[in-house]
C-alpha cells in the first residue's frame, strides 16, 4: 500500500512539474508571438488580372495561383478527406492532438523515423501564415503555443477556411480554389471525388506526389486517403471503387486568356503598381 502512495505522489508531482514546465515555456515565449487576431484582417495575397471593359481576361500576374473561397464554397467531401488525410480530430481537439503526439513519438521510438507527423490543421495554420518551416525546437513549441492563442480567437470552421485557402499544393498554387483551377480547369464545386482525394493528399510532399509529375505515387496517396474517408464513413463502398479506379486525369492548366493583348497587360499592371504599390494591386 505504501509503495502504491509513493508511486502515486511520484506520478502527481511529475504532472505538476510538467504543467509548471510548459506554464514557464509559455509565459517565455508568449511576448514574441504573433496575434492570433490577426488572422480574421489577413488579405490573401491574389494574382493581378487585367480584364477588358466588356469582362474579358487578358492578362494574369503574380507568383502564387490563389482564389480566396468561404467555407460554404468548399464542398462538404473536400472539407472531409483534407480532415481523414490532415486532422480527424480536428474538431475536438484544443488545437494540439496529444492523441496525434504519443503516436508520433511510440513511432519514432520503434522505428527510428519519424513517419506518423504530429501537426494539427491549426497548428499548419499557424506555421503557414506566421512562421517559418525551420525544424527547430524553438519553432515547434512557439507552433504549439500559437495553434493554442489562435483556438481562442477564431471558431473551428474559421481556423479550417484559413487551411483550406493558404495550404501550398504544387505548380503555385495555393489552397483548394486555385489548386482545383491548376490540376484540372476547373473550380472546386465540380470536381469528382477523385480529384477532391488527389488535392487533399497533396500537403504531405507537393512536389512527390503531384499528380502531373508522379502520376503513380499520386494515385497511391489518393487511394489511401480514400479508403480513409471510407473508414469514417464519409462515402460508402460504391464511391470509393468507382474514385479509386478512377484515371489520373491531372494537367497544367494555366490563366484563361480570353484575348491576347499581353503589351496592354503589362501597361495595366505596371501602371496599378506604380499607382497603388505591388502590395495592394496583388491583393
Amino acid at each position: 500500500m505504501k509503495i502504491f502512495k509513493r508511486l502515486l505522489k511520484a506520478i502527481l508531482a511529475l504532472i505538476l512539474l510538467g504543467i509548471a514546465a510548459i506554464a514557464g515555456l509559455y509565459f517565455y515565449f508568449s511576448p514574441d508571438l504573433p496575434d492570433a487576431k490577426l488572422l480574421k484582417t489577413i488579405e490573401l495575397q491574389t494574382p493581378l488580372k487585367v480584364y477588358t471593359a466588356d469582362g474579358l481576361l487578358i492578362s494574369q500576374y503574380g507568383e502564387k495561383r490563389r482564389i480566396p473561397l468561404t467555407l460554404d464554397q468548399v464542398p462538404k467531401r473536400m472539407q472531409q478527406a483534407f480532415l481523414a488525410i490532415e486532422d480527424s480530430r480536428f474538431y475536438i481537439h484544443p488545437g494540439i492532438d496529444p492523441i496525434g503526439i504519443s503516436r508520433a513519438v511510440f513511432s519514432l521510438i520503434v522505428t527510428g523515423k519519424k513517419k506518423q507527423g504530429a501537426s494539427t490543421i491549426t497548428q499548419q495554420v499557424a506555421r503557414n501564415y506566421f512562421l517559418t518551416r525551420e525544424k527547430t525546437f524553438t519553432r515547434k513549441i512557439k507552433e504549439v503555443f500559437l495553434a493554442w492563442n489562435i483556438e481562442q480567437e477564431l471558431t473551428k470552421d474559421e481556423i479550417l477556411l484559413a487551411y483550406l485557402n493558404k495550404i501550398p499544393l504544387g505548380h503555385r498554387s495555393f489552397g483548394v480554389g486555385a489548386a482545383a483551377q491548376v490540376y484540372y480547369g476547373k473550380d472546386v464545386n465540380d470536381l469528382t471525388l477523385a480529384e477532391m482525394a488527389v488535392i487533399a493528399g497533396l500537403p504531405k510532399a507537393p512536389s512527390t506526389l503531384n499528380p502531373i509529375r508522379s502520376p503513380e505515387r499520386s494515385r497511391a496517396r489518393r487511394n489511401l486517403l480514400l479508403k480513409r474517408i471510407l473508414k469514417l464513413d464519409y462515402i460508402n463502398q460504391q464511391e470509393y471503387q468507382q474514385a479509386s479506379s478512377a484515371p489520373t486525369t491531372a494537367k497544367r492548366h494555366g490563366a484563361q486568356i480570353e484575348l491576347y493583348a499581353p503589351y496592354l497587360g503589362e501597361m495595366v499592371r505596371s501602371w496599378m503598381v506604380a499607382k497603388y504599390g505591388r502590395k495592394l494591386a496583388y491583393s
